[in-house]
């Protein structure tokens, strides 16, 4: 496949989730996009929880190692902007850092150029404790003007129904969909629902076939089949 896009490209992944998880993603990605022009955020299990800890600001910590890492890329890349890939609740760690608006007491003023912001399955909408610090934070600042200057598009799926006394699929399903949205009889990808992935201001597309958990030998936004269906928003 010829390469199109030659933007770098920084991968945030969801919340307690790790860099070696993000592999299969890069690699799918570096069919398009030079592979030393890939970063993925170099985070552990602990830049979630904290030591000791202290879960609530993981999203500070987060946004640290993130602030240095596009520090990094525009030293290396003056000249060209950047695009963000955000899985899951990196999704909404990426927003807030973007606001540059103090979150817990941190805020960054940004000086890279960000292309656009790509968000995989991230609930924008959420009821869950720490989902929601950081939705009603974003929906306290985000206005108009924030998608003039930063793109965003969010992509979800649609591929499992929550769903009572079905398969264990669909009822596993249907708990988180309600931890996340209030309501289990919803449609997801898994994990999170298609409403609480909707925002106003940003590209809603919704993909087909694909799950939430970055696993082995899991049709999830990082494998091959996921990103070759959202790759090409990169150009």
């Amino acid at each position: 496949m010829a390469q199109k896009n030659q933007n770098p490209v920084v991968i945030i992944e969801g919340v307690g989730f790790w860099d070696s998880l993000y592999e299969e993603m890069k690699e799918c990605l570096s069919k398009k996009i030079p592979a030393e022009k890939i970063f993925i955020l170099p985070i552990n299990v602990f830049d979630w929880v904290g030591f000791p800890p202290d879960p609530e600001r993981s999203t500070n910590r987060v946004m640290k190692v993130l602030d240095n890492t596009l520090k990094d890329i525009q030293k290396r890349y003056p000249e060209e902007p950047i695009n963000i890939v955000a899985h899951s609740g990196g999704g909404t760690i990426a927003m807030i850092y973007l606001l540059g608006i103090p979150y817990l007491g941190d805020a960054y003023n940004n000086s890279a150029k960000i292309n656009k912001l790509l968000t995989l399955g991230t609930p924008y909408h959420s009821l869950e404790t720490y989902g929601k610090l950081k939705s009603d934070f974003i929906f306290k600042h985000l206005d108009k003007t924030f998608f003039e200057k930063f793109p965003v598009i969010s992509f979800t799926s649609n591929s499992w129904e929550g769903k009572l006394g079905d398969s264990l699929s669909n009822i596993a399903s249907y708990y988180f969909y309600q931890s996340v949205s209030g309501k289990g009889e919803l449609f997801g990808d898994g994990i999170v629902t298609v409403e609480s992935c909707t925002l106003d201001g940003a590209e809603n597309v919704i993909l087909e076939g694909i799950e939430h958990l970055p696993t082995p030998m899991t049709p999830w936004y990082g494998a091959k089949i996921g990103v070759d269906q959202w790759m090409d928003y990169l150009d």
